[in-house]
C-alpha cells in the first residue's frame, strides 16, 4: 500500500504546477508540470477517492490544476474545441458517450453468483469527467503549444528528463526496480515483469518497464531531432545524449522501444519533415487499422507468431496469449459492439466461483472497445489520429519551408505511440500533450514559420544543462 509519502506528493503536486506557472511562460510551464509529475509522482494505487468523482492520481491531478490556473491567468484563449468539424465531432462523442454507455448498461452481470453490478446516472457522470481530465492536456497544448518554438521546447524537456531518468534507470538496472518501494513504500506493478534476462528492467516511478522505456525512445527521437534544428550549435552534445539514451535502453532489454527506436532514428535523420509527417500518418492509421483487421480476422497471426518464434520461444508463447486473450474479449465486446460494456470490469470474463477476471487487457484499444465500444475506439483514437491528418492535409500546396523541421519528428513520436497502443496501453498524459500541441499547430498557419537559428536562450540553456 502507498505509504504517507505518496499521498503528500500528489497533495502538493498543484502548488508545484502553481509555482511553475507563475514563473514560467505559458508554454514551458504546462510542458514541465505535466512531464515532472508524470515521471515522479506515485502510480495508482496512491489516488485519492473521493465519492461520485474518479480518482485523482498521478495522471489528471497536475492536469486538472494545470488547467484551471492557466484558464484563471489567460482564459480560454479561443474556443477549447478543434476547428475543424471532424475534431469537434470527435472530441464531443469522447466525452459524451459514456452517457450512452452507462444508460445502456443499466442491468448487472452475473457470473455463476458473482454479480457486477449495473451503470446508472452516477456511472455516467463520473465517466465523463474521467474523459474530461484526459482530455485536459490535450486542450491546454492546443493553447499554448501551438507553434514551433513550443515543439522546440517539447523536445528539450523529453532529453533532459530522459537523462535524468536514466541515472534512476541505471541503478534500478543494478539493484532491481526498488525506487517506487524506497520512496512510496509499494511496487507499483508485476515485480516479475522486470526481470529480463538475468538483469532487470527499470520501473523507476511508472507503471512497468515498458512506458519507462518508451519515454526514453521518445528522448532519444526528441535528441536527434533538436541536433538538426537550423543554427543549433549543440549538435555534437545531442548527438552524444542521443547515442547514450539508446545505450540505457539496450541495457534495459526493451525489444519493443529498441525497434522503435532503429525505426524512427533514420527517419528523422534522412528524411525531409514533410515526408515524415506522411510516413507519421501511415504508421499512425496502423492504429486503427489493427483492430479493424483483428475484428475481420484478417491479421496473419500464424506468420507474426512464427517470426517471433525465430527471436525468442518465450516471446512467441507471449504473443500467442496475447492474441488469444484478444479474441476472447473482442468475443465478448461483440455483445455490445457499438458502446461497449462500460466500467466496474464487465468487458472482462470472470471465474463464477472466485470473481477473479481471467482475462488480460494489454492492448488500449481492446480496453477502448470493451468499455466504450466501436464508437468510443474511433472517437478516442481518432482524436489522436486527427493533428496528423490535419497536418498532412495543411501540406498540400504548401511552400517547402512552410512547415518547422521538429514536426515530422513530433509527429513520428506520436505515431509511433499510437502504434504502441495496440499491444500496450501507453495511452498517457504525454500521448494527449503532444496530440494537443500538434492540433493546434494545425489550426495556425500563421504561426508555421519558424526562425533558422536557435535562439541565444536556447543555446544558454544547453550549455548549463549539458
Amino acid at each position: 500500500m502507498p505509504n504517507l509519502i505518496a499521498y503528500l506528493a500528489l497533495a502538493i503536486s498543484p502548488i508545484v504546477v502553481a509555482v511553475l506557472i507563475s514563473r514560467l511562460r505559458p508554454d514551458r510551464a504546462i510542458i514541465w508540470s505535466l512531464l515532472l509529475c508524470y515521471l515522479f509522482l506515485p502510480e495508482p494505487p496512491a489516488a485519492f477517492d473521493l465519492p461520485l468523482i474518479p480518482g485523482l492520481d498521478k495522471h489528471n491531478i497536475p492536469a486538472l490544476a494545470a488547467f484551471l490556473l492557466m484558464m484563471g491567468r489567460h482564459g480560454t484563449g479561443g474556443s477549447l474545441l478543434p476547428n475543424s468539424s471532424l475534431g469537434k465531432a470527435l472530441l464531443l462523442t469522447y466525452v459524451l458517450a459514456p452517457v450512452i454507455t452507462a444508460l445502456g448498461n443499466s442491468e448487472p452481470v452475473f457470473y455463476g453468483q458473482i454479480a457486477l453490478p449495473g451503470l446508472g446516472i452516477k456511472d455516467a457522470a463520473a465517466l465523463v469527467l474521467e474523459h474530461c481530465m484526459h482530455l485536459m492536456p490535450f486542450l491546454l497544448a492546443r493553447q499554448h503549444l501551438a507553434n514551433g518554438g513550443a515543439l522546440r521546447e517539447l523536445l528539450f524537456a523529453f532529453v533532459v528528463c530522459g537523462l535524468i531518468y536514466s541515472l534512476f534507470m541505471l541503478v534500478e538496472m543494478r539493484l532491481s526496480p526498488q525506487f517506487n518501494m524506497w520512496i512510496y513504500g509499494y511496487y507499483q506493478g508485476v515485480f516479475a515483469t522486470s526481470i529480463r534476462e538475468g538483469g532487470y528492467r527499470p520501473t523507476v516511478f511508472l507503471i512497468a518497464g515498458l512506458w519507462v522505456t518508451f519515454f526514453m525512445m521518445t528522448a532519444v527521437v526528441s535528441a536527434v531531432a533538436l541536433s538538426r534544428w537550423p543554427g543549433t550549435q549543440q549538435r555534437f552534445k545531442l548527438a552524444l545524449a542521443a547515442v547514450y539514451l539508446s545505450l540505457i535502453i539496450v541495457m534495459a532489454k526493451s525489444l519493443g522501444a529498441l525497434i522503435f527506436t532503429v525505426l524512427l532514428v533514420p527517419m528523422v535523420l534522412l528524411l525531409p519533415s514533410r515526408t515524415q509527417v506522411r510516413v507519421a500518418l501511415v504508421i499512425g492509421s496502423m492504429a486503427l487499422a489493427y483492430p479493424v483487421m483483428k475484428g475481420l480476422d484478417l491479421v496473419p497471426e500464424d506468420y507474426m507468431l512464427s517470426e517471433a518464434a525465430k527471436i525468442d520461444e518465450n516471446r512467441a508463447d507471449s504473443l500467442a496469449f496475447r492474441f488469444e486473450n484478444e479474441e476472447t474479449l473482442l468475443d465478448r465486446a461483440s455483445l455490445k459492439p457499438v458502446f461497449g460494456w462500460g466500467s466496474w470490469g464487465r468487458n472482462h470474463i470472470l471465474d463464477p466461483q472466485t470473481g477473479r477476471i481471467l482475462t488480460v487487457t494489454d492492448g488500449r484499444w481492446i480496453i477502448t472497445i470493451g468499455v466504450f465500444g466501436w464508437i468510443g475506439f474511433f472517437a478516442e483514437f481518432g482524436l489522436l489520429l486527427l493533428p496528423l491528418m490535419l497536418i498532412a492535409r495543411q501540406l498540400r500546396g504548401a511552400g517547402a519551408d512552410s512547415l518547422s523541421p521538429l514536426v515530422g519528428p513530433v509527429c513520428l513520436i506520436l505515431a509511433i505511440n499510437l502504434v504502441d497502443m495496440i499491444p500496450n496501453a501507453t495511452l498517457t498524459p504525454l500521448t494527449w500533450l503532444i496530440a494537443g500541441a500538434l492540433t493546434g499547430y494545425a489550426e495556425n498557419p500563421r504561426k508555421v514559420q519558424e526562425p533558422k537559428t536557435a535562439s541565444l536562450a536556447g543555446k544558454l540553456r544547453w550549455r548549463s544543462v549539458m
